[in-house]
């Protein structure tokens, strides 16, 4: 499991990402005021978890000097804006070819999706595929769990959250890429009986038990 980095670590790649071509121990021991020993503790961590790497060595009258880089994994680990530019282009998306082209947009994105990952699938009962649907959608971001209800004999998968709520908020369309996702990997039909993006406290998605 990754580790958290820490508020110390955090510094070393803010220093590393204004330094493009990279820092030696020496220089970021003494931008920081700690010991060289520390900054050595601090890249054993985020070399090993892939947030630094070294450089190719500089050349001095001594020893060559290992120089340190930032990774692209440590570059993403600074907030990022996605929300506006993505609203950007729904916005303009759906004022181009109308809400019902929009949702049925929609739905094929959320096929496409499914598809690249039908041979996750390939062989499995349903109860195997709602596991491993369980499994990638939590891998996406979704807090989720299977709801059952012994009585009625019904299933529904229940959300916790919501990965992209602002913009569902604005767009419900995009809901409709959800129960496309479910409803092609678990190759049921899929009701969405509650959303958050219209004020549920979760989002549910009940399998149709019908074979």
């Amino acid at each position: 499991m990754p580790q958290k980095i820490s508020a110390r670590q955090l510094q070393i790649l803010e220093l590393l990402l204004q330094n493009g071509s990279g820092l030696c121990v020496d220089e970021l021991a003494k931008a920081l005021d700690i010991s060289r020993t520390a900054i050595q503790q601090h890249f054993a961590l985020l070399e090993s978890e892939g947030y630094i790497k070294k450089s190719t060595p500089t050349k001095t009258a001594g020893r060559p000097l290992n120089i340190y880089v930032i990774t692209d994994k440590g570059i993403n680990c600074f907030p990022k804006q996605y929300a506006w530019f993505s609203e950007l282009m729904l916005d303009d998306l759906r004022e181009e070819i109308g809400a019902e082209r929009f949702t049925g947009y929609m739905q094929r994105l959320g096929v496409k999706l499914a598809d690249s990952l039908r041979a996750r699938f390939a062989g499995k009962v349903l109860n195997e595929r709602i596991d491993e649907l369980l499994a990638i959608m939590a891998d996406l971001g979704f807090h989720v769990q299977l709801e059952t209800d012994l009585e009625k004999g019904e299933m529904a998968i229940e959300a916790r959250n919501c990965i992209y709520h602002e913009l569902a908020q604005k767009y419900h369309e995009i809901c409709a890429f959800d129960v496309a996702f479910i409803s092609s990997l678990l190759d049921k039909e899929i009701e969405h009986t509650s959303c958050m993006a219209k004020g549920a406290c979760h989002c549910h998605f009940k399998i149709d038990s019908k074979k």
